[in-house]
């Protein structure tokens, strides 16, 4: 998991520095357990050569005592380095998990935005790696130059052994990520891919089981999943004949120390004693290294959440804290907007600009695909445009935090989401409630009524989605949370969708109260009766602004059919005669 030298990273080892402490004393605990970890070979060398020769008891006590001792300091080391991995990967968690939640929401949030959907799970893949005991190999795998150091000082041709020995292993754990690092990545993307397929499925569960698509389904992602499998047969393979040759090897090396060592004892260059210490010395530094190879695959799985942890993070590093910004009127401005999808060359939105003062209303029209719910989310700041800005009182509106952009802002989606939970605390945004704002934005709306009507109220549990109410109901919430608060912006998209008779008169007194507490409105909507209201009229077509002025002005051109061409693109026709009857 090293740093790369690119832009996005950094990010995460910035925040792998605060709890550096934790690391430095793990490895200053893993240099105190590796030093004690020679007391086995050291009171077998001492109980060969001085003990049996000498024949004393006492000796052999004494000797066994402190070796006793020094293994339970051991054992108490080990337990509180394992404490002390298992804290830092708790407390990295709870620091990265708001960071990363943060970074999956304004991806999710984004056209397109897919790639970080498993950040989270990547978090616990680390927190686990932490905790887990993969990473005391880590620690103890560098000790292994020091033992065969060792191994040199009780006779030069042992030290080679253990050389040859440790070069061998080492070069097989380079092979391994050579050959393993690739098909691993692959093994990941390919599960991922299968799995946000099943997500999505599970979303329409609904459509799926009316339509009789489940057949269809199933082998859409059995065709993926099969991918994954062979990957993971291919991988499984892989990493069992390289832990059965890293078995092999480690017991041959074993085979050639005892086979050094047997051959200076019989010339009596060495003791039986260093040759048994050595043979304990060698196993226990290859023994991390091994450890190394068999759990590769998690060393793997960590290294790659870790890196798309990097960038996520780094992609949000700009959104820096800038200085705090008074309360917003409610101008919006919009400077040369061009948007398109992420691979897709073709604008949504191309060059529109306009100018809203705080406090009017507009409505926002034109046929369908015209780009009119893509401008929108341009305005709330929720996708960032290829080139131009969206400015609010005169402040780019990425410069906003989104969390103190959003007390400002109202905002209803053509499909309104709820989360599970009561009607209250979906309209206090989840926030901490506070009945006397959340009545007040209810009455607003024009829902109270229907809200008392509901099983228990404001506390009556809606279920995940909203699951309890109808599409009417939740579209009636949707807006007492859009204008909660105070916000001085508010975007209605396609506001009376769902809405019966009743609704929509609910609708028309809302809209209307807004435009009396001076709230900048933005409508999107092609029903007339919503459009009777609004001060300016913005057509949108094919991604241009067609036009845009006061309402009676747009409404003239429009029925008179006086449109002009969108710009560069005099072939384009002028208004649909389908646009007049939809504003008649």
């Amino acid at each position: 998991m090293s740093p790369t030298n690119d832009k996005a990273s950094g990010s995460m080892w910035r925040l792998f520095s605060e709890f550096r402490s934790f690391f430095i004393y793990a490895g200053l605990f893993s240099f105190c357990i590796n030093i004690l970890l020679l007391i086995p070979s050291l009171y077998m060398l001492q109980v060969f050569d001085r003990v049996i020769s000498s024949r004393s008891n006492e000796t052999l006590v004494m000797l066994t005592i402190a070796a006793t001792g020094a293994l339970i300091m051991m054992a108490m080391l080990d337990l509180l380095r394992a404490r002390l991995l298992s804290a830092a990967g708790v407390a990295m968690d709870a620091l990265l998990g708001p960071k990363v939640l943060d970074g999956l929401l304004a991806d999710a949030a984004r056209l397109g935005g897919s790639q970080y959907l498993y950040g989270l799970r990547d978090v616990t893949h680390l927190r686990g790696f932490f905790t887990g005991n993969g990473i005391f190999s880590l620690f103890d795998a560098p000790w292994l130059p020091f033992y065969v150091l060792i191994i040199f000082l009780f006779h030069p041709m042992l030290g080679v052994v253990a050389l040859t020995g440790a070069l061998m292993l080492v070069a097989l754990v380079i092979v391994n990520e050579k050959l393993s690092h690739e098909k691993l990545e692959q093994l990941q993307a390919g599960t991922r891919e299968s799995t946000r397929y099943i997500d999505t499925s599970l979303r329409n569960a609904e459509v799926i089981s009316a339509l009789g698509m489940l057949p269809a389904l199933q082998k859409r992602w059995m065709t993926l999943n099969a991918n994954a499998e062979q990957l993971q047969l291919e991988t499984s393979r892989h990493a069992a004949l390289m832990n059965g040759t890293t078995k092999f090897l480690r017991q041959f090396i074993q085979i050639a120390m005892l086979c050094a060592g047997a051959y200076l004892v019989i010339d009596q260059n060495v003791s039986g004693g260093v040759m048994m210490a050595a043979t304990i010395i060698l196993g226990r530094a290859l023994a991390p290294v091994e450890m190394l190879i068999g759990g590769w695959r998690g060393m793997v799985d960590a290294r790659s959440a870790w890196l798309r942890l990097d960038t996520l993070l780094a992609s949000r590093a700009r959104l820096k804290q800038n200085t705090a910004l008074p309360k917003p009127s409610g101008r919006i401005t919009a400077e040369r907007l061009v948007f398109a999808a992420p691979g897709n060359e073709k604008a949504i939105i191309k060059g529109v600009s306009f100018d809203l003062k705080a406090g009017e209303a507009l409505g926002l029209i034109g046929p369908s695909a015209s780009g009119k719910s893509t401008l929108a989310r341009l305005l709330l700041g929720i996708w960032s445009p290829v080139s131009g800005v969206v400015r609010l009182d005169g402040a780019d509106i990425d410069s906003w935090p989104r969390e103190r952009l959003g007390q400002h802002i109202g905002y209803l989606p053509q499909d309104v989401e709820l989360f599970a939970g009561t009607v209250a605390e979906n309209i206090a945004r989840l926030g901490e409630p506070d009945a006397k704002a959340i009545i007040d934005a209810a009455q607003r709306a024009n829902a109270h009524e229907m809200i008392l009507r509901l099983p228990k109220g404001y506390d009556t549990e809606i279920g995940e989605g909203g699951a309890a109410l109808s599409g009417g109901q939740r579209q009636r919430i949707g807006l007492a949370r859009a204008i909660y608060g105070e916000p001085r912006l508010v975007i209605l998209d396609e506001p009376n969708a769902n809405l019966d008779g009743e609704g929509e008169a609910a609708l028309m007194q809302a809209v209307a109260a807004l435009r009396r507490t001076g709230v900048t409105l933005i409508v999107v909507s092609h029903r007339p009766s919503l459009l009777a209201g609004m001060d300016k009229l913005l057509v949108l077509r094919d991604g241009t602004l067609e036009l845009f002025g006061p309402r009676s002005e747009v409404l003239a051109k429009l029925t008179h059919g006086t449109v002009p061409p969108p710009p560069k693109a005099p072939s384009t026709s002028p208004a649909s005669a389908t646009m007049k009857k939809e504003l008649r």
